[in-house]
């Protein structure tokens, strides 16, 4: 796939967590992204119609029992049925990993902030073996079986996973640039509250975005499309 045009369908889950530098990514690469906002409009491509699907974070779960949240499994499973690629973030790995049918609970920590992750497998050649990423969540998924742990943390170790040649999940965020997290700050700045991180909103703003970050996100979203 890569090296050829492809549709690249976003779901979004919140207004604030945005494509951000998938939307780098894919116009590098000469690429064209819709984005659907199901939680609002209800909306979802169709799997004939996609090339490519980002599945990005939100502040519901997976186990939340809404028709929209069901149907974007069904679109899951049709993609994964078509060996098509599926890249999903935070809330997005978790509904990766309900339509595989495990199982997705609360952590054991509440991660807020920047913390580092871990690389835990190397299948995917040239990750860093340790990444100093973003996290916004307080639930983890399970790994599936046919799956590989990729990336853990101090806190939660099941921070990633790579399932064949054509879906990573990931539970960080490596796809905020600084104006998206600004953007989640101002936004959402109240669920810092309970984090094991115990990072200030300051803390977190004054962070500079590693640049290593935006290399392995191309990275991965080039594996799974190559």
């Amino acid at each position: 796939m890569k090296g050829t045009f492809m549709r690249i369908n976003v779901l979004q889950h919140t207004p604030n967590e945005g494509p951000g530098m998938i939307q780098s990514w894919s116009q590098e690469n000469g690429h064209q992204m819709y984005v659907y906002h199901p939680y609002q409009f209800g909306y979802l491509p169709t799997a004939d119609e996609t090339d490519l699907l980002v599945i990005l974070g939100g502040p519901m779960s997976p186990n939340d029992d809404l028709p929209w949240i069901k149907q974007e499994r069904e679109l899951i499973q049709t993609l994964i049925d078509q060996d098509k690629p599926i890249f999903g973030v935070c809330y997005g790995a978790q509904q990766i990993v309900k339509t595989l049918g495990y199982a997705v609970t609360k952590a054991p920590a509440k991660e807020v902030g920047w913390a580092p992750v871990y690389r835990r497998d190397t299948k995917i050649l040239d990750i860093p073996e340790e990444l100093d990423v973003l996290h916004w969540h307080e639930e983890m998924f399970e790994i599936p079986e046919k799956a590989q742990l990729l990336f853990s943390s101090d806190k939660v170790e099941n921070q990633g996973f790579v399932m064949g040649h054509r879906i990573v999940g990931l539970q960080f965020h490596l796809e905020p640039a600084a104006d998206n997290i600004r953007e989640m700050i101002v936004n959402d700045f109240p669920y810092l509250k309970g984090s094991v991180l115990n990072q200030s909103t300051a803390d977190i703003l004054t962070k500079a975005v590693p640049y290593k970050n935006k290399t392995t996100l191309f990275k991965l979203l080039n594996y799974i499309t190559n």
